[in-house]
């Protein structure tokens, strides 16, 4: 709709901000009509109408099976249009419409806003099932009318009241037509099983539903003046009540068709399952969060305890041993502790591997620079615990064996996401640890190493996380290792 407007249109940005709340509000109309709604805006020149949204009913059979956006019309062709847009009313003259065999009543409604008109709204009704009304078709019928007047002198939609449509009650789930003391004119049945849902046991109609909502309502105080006060229709407002087990959500939508309120419609939801699902999901969030929590602190007093061997140790590679348990254990509870403040499974990365480095850089304090480049980005549980461990090893084998002697030195962790290399590498992250240090032994071969920690860099990226790993030597003049992770990783949603 935007390019529409901007490309045939002399309409300024804030009415273009109007355009965009009718829109978010006028599937409310076409349910109550029971019709298509096709908007119309003149283009710059005054020559013709460009149809920029359109929208089907939930009621009833639709007008047009085909798109209207788009379409260009000029001026002349269509009457309704030109006398609604020139005279600022609504217009219903003329004689249905035959389109494909379907007689089709078409109506115009000018869109106002500040005393202009921006546009016209083209209401076409399916006559094909017209039949004679019940009650409730009755009181749609009235409703959208009043609805089209309040559009065609510019006070619907309501200025600051943005709607979400999918979360809102809609005209099907429930609907109560109020006058303006608050009193039921009717309840559709839906609106009424919801009721009895809060315990209601009588009827609705001839009462008031301010009043009815309030006592339904647990609560007590304060709080029941301003349900009553909404559920009475007095102002643009939604809500949810809660009662006997069950919860309703509540939208007053105030009718003022000539400027003065003469009731208002209710629309409201049954949304008690929603919100015990909600709640469901809540408690198994936080319990996923707890559980989290608790093995974070079980690993911590694992290698606490592991510490506390180590000291005790009278052999030296048996505390080197230990030490280095101590910091695989810690990098998997770091994981932890990142998921239990998290509401899903996914993690910030660039956090974790920030502190894995200060972990496992306090081996060699003041010695050898460690610092990261790039960013990680969010990573799945399943992928940031192992490539946490990955890590740690490759950091712990390049601060143990590149720089001997307690030599100076830099390690640079570099992370790039595939998406900021191209698509061939989209979905993989390639990670690369260098160093400055003495570099690889001859004939050193990473894929037959033997060590415990280069076994389990091996047997994570490429068994775990279905990655590949290799160690280079940095090309002369440079000296140093490169340790390049090439691993799959889920895109971020």
């Amino acid at each position: 709709m935007n390019d529409l407007v901007r490309q045939h249109s002399a309409l300024g940005e804030s009415d273009l901000d109007w355009l965009h709340l009718l829109v978010s509000e006028w599937q409310l109309l076409s349910d109550l009509s029971f019709a298509d709604l096709v908007l119309w805006i003149p283009t710059r020149d005054g020559t013709r109408y460009v149809s920029v949204a359109q929208m089907r009913p939930n009621t009833g059979p639709t007008s047009y099976h085909d798109d209207m956006v788009g379409h260009l019309v000029p001026r002349g062709r269509r009457p309704l249009l030109d006398a609604a847009l020139d005279e600022g009313r609504i217009v219903r003259e003329g004689d249905p419409e035959w389109r494909e065999e379907v007689p089709v009543r078409v109506e115009s409604i000018p869109v106002r806003r500040e005393g202009r008109v921006l546009g016209v709204i083209a209401r076409n009704t399916n006559l094909l099932t017209v039949r004679t009304p019940s009650r409730l078709e009755l009181t749609y019928l009235q409703s959208a009318s009043d609805l089209a007047q309040m559009i065609a002198a510019g006070t619907f939609p309501f200025p600051g009241q943005q709607v979400d449509m999918d979360a809102s009650p809609r005209v099907g789930d429930g609907l109560i037509r109020l006058d303006a003391d608050g009193i039921v004119q009717y309840a559709s049945p839906n609106a009424l099983s919801a009721y009895h849902r809060l315990g209601l046991a009588s009827d609705l109609v001839g009462h008031h539903l301010g009043r009815v909502t309030a006592e339904l309502a647990p609560s007590r105080g304060p709080v029941d003046e301003a349900l009553e006060k909404l559920a009475s229709g007095w102002a643009p407002r939604e809500t949810e009540v809660e009662g006997n087990g069950g919860v309703i959500q509540l939208r007053a939508i105030p009718l003022k068709p000539k400027g003065t309120r003469i009731g208002s419609l209710v629309l409201l939801r049954d949304v008690t399952e929603l919100r015990r699902r909600e709640r469901e999901l809540i408690t198994k969030d936080a319990t996923i969060r707890e559980i989290h929590h608790r093995v974070k602190n079980n690993l911590q007093t694992v290698a606490a305890l592991l510490r506390l061997q180590a000291r005790r140790m009278d052999s030296e590679r048996g505390r080197e041993a230990l030490n280095e348990a101590v910091r695989r254990v810690g990098s998997i509870a770091i994981v932890h502790e990142t998921l239990s403040q998290n509401l899903d499974e996914r993690v910030e990365f660039d956090e974790i591997a920030d502190r894995v480095i200060a972990m496992v850089a306090e081996i060699s304090p003041g010695k050898v620079e460690c610092r990261r480049t790039g960013r990680f980005g969010i990573l799945d549980a399943e992928v940031a615990t192992p490539l946490s461990m990955v890590l740690t090893e490759v950091l712990q084998n390049a601060l143990e064996h590149a720089f001997p002697a307690g030599e100076r030195g830099a390690v640079e962790v570099a992370a790039v996401r595939g998406e900021a290399r191209g698509e061939e590498t989209a979905g993989r992250l390639l990670i690369t640890v260098q160093d400055n240090g003495c570099g690889l032994p001859g004939g050193f071969d990473p894929q037959r190493a033997g060590n415990l920690g280069l076994q389990i860099v091996r047997t994570l990226v490429e068994g775990e996380l279905g990655g590949a790993f290799d160690m280079l030597p940095v090309p002369a003049p440079e000296r140093g290792t490169r340790v390049v992770l090439d691993i799959p990783v889920r895109a971020p949603k």
